[in-house]
């Protein structure tokens, strides 16, 4: 209570909560009363999830590993010569005829024949390209020592991984609008950059060939079809995932025990160890919401 000149009590007005507005007179800057504090909310925008989703969420990580891997044992298979480049060329032909199945199959709605031949087009033309380009990737990094080429082929694959998209695909689906982001395409390059560093150790130019063929068609295209096929069936995802993982384990037994042995637990840490740490780690966040944050506009400004 004030008092004024003539020692008459002045009752000070009731303190309003404003954000704009100076100083209230009778209250200090800071003042808050009781009611302050009712509006504080604690974890409201903590999501609570479940292990069992995000087992299944992480499949998609596991399976783009396995989809690496199995780059990376054609790649030891070729410089050991044990592949030759029919077999190659072969498998470049399977996989192509076999991509563009699976996305006829679950893009039927947003592929047409007048696209698929366009597409045929453009690639017909990029095949082209690298034929011609294969004796420039074989003495490419002539100079180099192969313990660089192999350490820096090493480094750009887990780059690769690192950055990877593993929501979506880098190449996307016949009908989308929104773009890759940056760390996607540096992803990208770091993959091609590394098929060019293997296939400059191979011997003959229809081997450089096939072998940039085959990384290409895996690194840019494979993501769009495995993207196409978690789209049209979760399930199917998963199936398929999974006998991705079981061939990928199989291949890496047979050709080192060890190297399996590690392959097997990250493929464990990935869709079994770290989910149960996330969901473990839910417990800890503690989040504090109230009239003290941020003004937020729920309007749009068209000026």
């Amino acid at each position: 209570m004030e008092k004024n000149l003539a020692g008459d009590s002045i009752p000070r007005p009731k303190w309003r909560k404003v954000a704009y507005g100076g100083m209230q007179i009778g209250y200090d800057d800071n003042y808050t009363d009781e009611s302050f504090l009712e509006e504080m909310v604690m974890n409201a925008n903590v999501v609570r999830r479940d292990l069992l989703k995000v087992m299944k969420d992480s499949v998609s990580i596991s399976q783009y590993i396995c989809i690496v891997a199995l780059v990376v044992l054609v790649w030891v298979h070729t410089l050991e010569s044990s592949l030759d480049e029919n077999s190659l060329l072969l498998l470049d032909l399977s996989l192509l005829a076999s991509g563009f199945l699976i996305l006829l199959l679950t893009e039927e709605k947003m592929l047409s024949l007048s696209l698929l031949l366009r597409y045929i087009v453009n690639i017909s033309f990029f095949t082209t390209g690298l034929y011609i380009l294969a004796p420039i990737y074989q003495t490419l990094t002539r100079s180099i020592s192969s313990d660089s080429i192999w350490a820096v082929t090493v480094s750009l694959l887990l780059l690769h991984l690192f950055l990877h998209d593993y929501s979506g695909s880098t190449i996307r689906a016949p009908g989308a609008f929104n773009t890759p982001n940056l760390t996607s395409c540096i992803s990208v390059n770091a993959s091609i950059v590394a098929s060019v560093f293997v296939a400059s150790r191979l011997p003959s130019r229809l081997h450089v060939f096939a072998v940039m063929l085959f990384s290409l068609q895996v690194f840019l295209f494979a993501p769009l079809v495995t993207y196409c096929i978690k789209k049209f069936s979760f399930g199917l995802h998963l199936l398929f995932s999974f006998a991705l993982m079981g061939l990928t384990l199989y291949s890496i037994y047979a050709l080192h025990r060890l190297f399996f042995l590690v392959f097997l637990l990250l493929v464990l840490l990935v869709n079994v160890v770290c989910p149960y740490w996330l969901i473990r780690m839910q417990e800890y966040k503690f989040e504090i919401n109230g009239p003290w944050d941020e003004a937020k506009l729920c309007f749009d400004i068209t000026d």
